[in-house]
């Protein structure tokens, strides 16, 4: 008999208003440990809110966000923090500290969230900058990397405190096609060799499809679609088939 498959994540009837403006109207969906859920949608539809949801950064108005069946919405200050260092966050624009080099980025929440001390420290760098293929970037500012090299930086820095889930924010907006697609392999990999749970925001559909275990569909408000990618594939949606169809267009357009 094949065991259950454990939730890592789960938000049941999630809603989120500000002021009259009705940004999450009743979102449910759950994400077992070491699937790449990936969520997609129009622009400004409410996808990076969930993730702030998720990090505690932002409070729904109504529902429950469960995180290894805790409710992060019910939980005190200091649990809340503790929760939030099983989870990373890989931001849209690697929102690196500009004055401090890559060492102490990489370092900055162990050396917040951690009593490690800078020997320990070190060596968790060095490994999460190998991890990413940047050991030798080590000593630079944000500054004097590409754009790819910084999506790397945030990653390492969100694999820091070995966290269970990451979420990921427009892993490879803006990247040519070589850089976005070592962002899509990193994120892959780190679900078969490092057994990390990922949500994954994208309009990128070429990146959706390659990393994707399942697939969610926001749309004013509430997931109007879940399924596998082959089954995004071939949805008879409407409001999925025209958003696939367009972006499918769109590449066709730039090539």
């Amino acid at each position: 008999m094949n065991a259950k498959p454990e939730k890592l994540v789960e938000m049941r009837g999630v809603k989120l208003k500000f002021a009259d403006k009705v940004i999450l109207d009743g979102v449910d969906f759950s994400v077992q440990k070491q699937e790449i859920l990936v969520v997609m949608g129009l622009s400004g539809g409410g996808k990076s809110t969930l993730l702030g949801i998720l990090m505690g950064l932002l409070k729904p108005s109504a529902g429950s966000v469960l995180f290894k069946e805790e409710d992060l919405t019910k939980l005190s200050r200091p649990k809340l923090n503790e929760a939030r260092t099983h989870i990373g966050m890989v931001y849209q624009n690697a929102a690196l500290v500009s004055s401090m080099n890559v060492r102490d980025n990489v370092g900055l929440p162990l050396t917040e969230l951690s009593d490690k001390n800078d020997k320990e420290i070190d060596s968790i760098v060095d490994q999460k900058l190998d991890l990413v293929e940047l050991k030798d970037a080590k000593n630079k500012l944000p500054s004097e990397l590409s754009g790819g090299m910084q999506k790397r930086v945030g990653l390492a820095r969100a694999l820091a405190l070995e966290p269970e889930l990451v979420l990921f924010d427009e892993p490879t907006a803006g990247l040519d096609p070589i850089n976005g697609k070592h962002i899509d392999d990193l994120i892959v990999q780190l679900r078969d060799k490092q057994k990390v749970t990922a949500i994954v925001v994208t309009h990128e559909m070429e990146s959706a499809f390659a990393v994707a275990t399942r697939m969610a569909f926001l749309h004013e408000g509430k997931i109007i679609l879940e399924g596998t990618p082959e089954e995004f594939r071939h949805t008879d949606n409407p409001i999925v088939s025209k958003f696939l169809s367009a972006h499918a267009d769109d590449k066709h357009a730039k090539e």
